[in-house]
């Protein structure tokens, strides 16, 4: 071959290069922000409506508000702050999702970094044991901790709901994190070691900074998966410790008398886990590109 033709051989675009290319044309970038808007469709409306009187909502759509934007007040969420229901469940959904999440990423990072630097006896069987619970459902253990914490005198508690977020949120935990920790430079951990640095030293000073980016990205999936359930929340709790998802599903027997605190209580709901992924969404694209990076 000529270099005349391998030149041309060589500045040829491949396949990948020509898919770049249209994936990053304005009509793709066109199309992709309608379909953002249309995602954010539902949410806007439910804004909107937290923001319209229950007469206006049962009246008319949300969208009237775009000629009648009289109809526009903060009255909903005056009314939101003295119903003591709403006001107590979303303290309760506090209190069952930080302990929740901050007992599986210290757990979960301990473990994953046993799993990933430490020799100890039946390690590779604890670890295939924990790989195995990642398929087991939540359904099969309600029954059994039902009964177990009916013993133990915490069903229909918080300390209860906590206990069973944390219990299944760790295997995916460890198997996240000690994949992450896998990754640490071998060569690091023997330089501290040799200069006397203990397992815990080295855990909390070279292994947790590097390992932050898959921490907050656990960190975002068990608080997302925590504020957002009802199902455990609906059989482990009781009237005095029911978070805000069950709260409002108690709200929905009598949905049209009801709408104004509906809409307002879940828009207030939905806007906390928005404000926790966007405070972490750096990290969170950091693990993304971790393995890319490599």
């Amino acid at each position: 071959m000529s270099a005349a033709e391998l030149t041309i051989v060589r500045g040829r675009p491949s396949a990948g290069q020509r898919i770049t290319r249209i994936l990053s044309s304005s009509v793709v970038n066109v199309v992709l922000l309608l379909v953002a808007l249309f995602w954010l469709i539902p949410s806007v409306g439910l804004f909107l409506t937290s923001l319209r009187s229950g007469a206006d909502s049962a009246s008319s759509g949300w969208w009237n508000v775009f000629t009648k934007p009289a109809q526009l007040t903060i009255e909903n969420y005056s009314n939101l702050l003295s119903n003591s229901t709403i006001t107590g469940s979303f303290l309760n959904t506090i209190m069952i999702a930080v302990p929740a999440t901050v007992l599986v990423v210290l757990i979960g990072s301990i473990a994953g970094y046993a799993f990933a630097w430490m020799q100890f006896w039946g390690r590779d069987w604890l670890l295939i044991a924990v790989i195995v619970l990642l398929a087991v459902p939540v359904q099969v253990a309600l029954i059994p901790l039902a009964r177990l914490f009916g013993t133990l005198g915490i069903f229909g508690s918080v300390v209860g709901v906590v206990l069973f977020h944390t219990g299944f949120g760790l295997p995916f935990a460890i198997f996240l994190l000690r994949n992450f920790f896998t990754q640490v430079p071998s060569e690091l951990l023997e330089a501290a070691r040799i200069d006397g640095a203990g397992e815990w030293r080295i855990f909390f000073r070279i292994v947790l900074p590097l390992g932050l980016p898959a921490i907050a990205s656990l960190a975002i999936f068990q608080f997302l998966w925590t504020w957002n359930d009802m199902l455990v929340a609906l059989i482990f709790t009781d009237s005095s410790s029911m978070p805000i998802t069950v709260a409002i599903q108690t709200q929905l027997r009598q949905f049209g008398a009801n709408i104004d605190v509906l809409s307002s209580g879940a828009f207030l709901s939905m806007i906390v886990p928005l404000i926790v992924f966007f405070a972490f969404q750096r990290y969170f694209v950091q693990a993304l590109l971790a393995g890319s990076q490599k």
